[in-house]
């Protein structure tokens, strides 16, 4: 049986080496295999699963028929590849979505795997040139011990931004809007940049509350917006052209400084799109998600599963290597499509009626 530590650690040394362009295909397939046959061994659930779609070890020799994971059996199932008396932590989705079933929840075997991959993703996307402050509108780490980005924010703020920074949710879910402009202010009173990171909706209150206060920045240069997440269950929307402008004339910075982050619990790594510009027509030109070299990703017809060419729209299935301790093939309820660059263009969420797939795959999942 493949150990789980040595094959970890190897992981995590790709993680650690600076970022510069996806890895060579053969580098990442090999990964991969290696991945899918130490969860086949490890997992009998998902070994059992991936029997019932025809794929095993000594079969299989593409990465792109891995069978995925839906995201649904994290809601159903702890989907562990190892001992679950071993796992370090848990993180669970935010349960607003519609399905009548509970929070999906990720357990994770090795959250050093999780850490070299989110500060290998951070460092390259916002602290390749500096190391701004981190300034979070979620709940400080200690406070929301089952939320991935609260973890994920605060190593990065001690890794990172060394400190530097802080978290601005209380534990009653109120934004501490005062504390936050004293901590902005002395930021731009100083020069010294920062990285203002939160979800949409998060910012959409911030905001809110500033024009009703009559409060604006213009943040140092080098200053950088990371906003995450959607609307999902919240009682107001805003469009994205919208959301973008606000950020830019209340904080005094240009839309390419606006960098949006796509993840989830059920994954340990992130995907990034680092500019976004604004037409005159009023529509954004998307310019895709770019996912870190160990994380490739698949547009899927939503009732076959099978493949679909660049430009074609499909449910999105994500491969990430740093999911070791979990399922590495997820098949999400998100819908986009590959752009030319090899991005993700994010189109929304699949509506109930397209969710033949998905439920096929959840169907050939186990019952235990």
């Amino acid at each position: 049986m493949m150990n789980f530590t040595d094959l970890a650690e190897e992981l995590i040394h790709h993680f650690n080496r600076p970022i510069d362009g996806p890895w060579d295909n053969d580098i990442f397939s090999s990964l991969a295999l290696r991945v899918f046959e130490y969860q086949y061994s490890s997992n009998p659930t998902y070994a059992n699963y991936a029997k019932k779609r025809g794929a095993t070890p000594s079969r299989l020799q593409d990465w792109k028929k891995i069978p995925p994971v839906p995201t649904l059996a994290f809601k159903e199932f702890p989907i562990v590849s190892g001992e679950l008396a071993l796992v370090e932590a848990v993180f669970k989705t935010s349960g607003t979505s519609s399905s009548e079933l509970g929070r999906g929840e990720h357990h994770i075997l090795d959250l050093s795997l999780y850490r070299a991959s989110l500060i290998g993703s951070m460092r390259y996307q916002f602290y390749s040139r500096q190391s701004p402050a981190l300034l979070a509108l979620v709940k400080d780490p200690a406070q929301s011990q089952s939320s991935s980005l609260s973890f994920m924010l605060g190593e990065t703020l001690d890794n990172l931004s060394m400190g530097k920074g802080g978290f601005y949710v209380n534990e009653d879910n109120q934004l501490q809007n005062e504390k936050l402009v004293n901590d902005l202010r002395k930021f731009e009173s100083s020069g010294y940049p920062v990285l203002l990171a939160g979800t949409a909706f998060a910012f959409v209150r911030w905001m809110d509350w500033l024009e009703e206060s009559g409060i604006c920045f213009e943040l140092p240069a080098n200053s950088r917006i990371m906003e995450t997440g959607g609307f999902k269950g919240q009682s107001r929307e805003v469009s994205r052209v919208e959301l973008y402008e606000l950020l830019r004339r209340l904080h005094g910075i240009p839309i390419s400084s606006i960098i949006s982050e796509y993840g989830m619990t059920e994954m340990l790594s992130q995907l990034y799109e680092r500019t976004s510009v604004i037409h005159e027509t009023g529509e954004i030109e998307h310019m895709g998600y770019e996912p870190p070299p160990w994380v490739r990703s698949l547009v899927l017809d939503v009732n076959t599963l099978s493949e679909l060419p660049a430009g074609e729209e499909g449910v999105l299935c994500h491969f990430d290597l740093a999911n070791i301790g979990s399922a590495m093939a997820v098949l999400t309820e998100d819908v986009g499509a590959i752009l030319e660059n090899g991005a993700i263009r994010l189109v929304g969420r699949l509506k109930e009626a397209e969710q033949r797939g998905c439920s096929l795959a959840m169907d050939d999942f186990p019952q235990i």
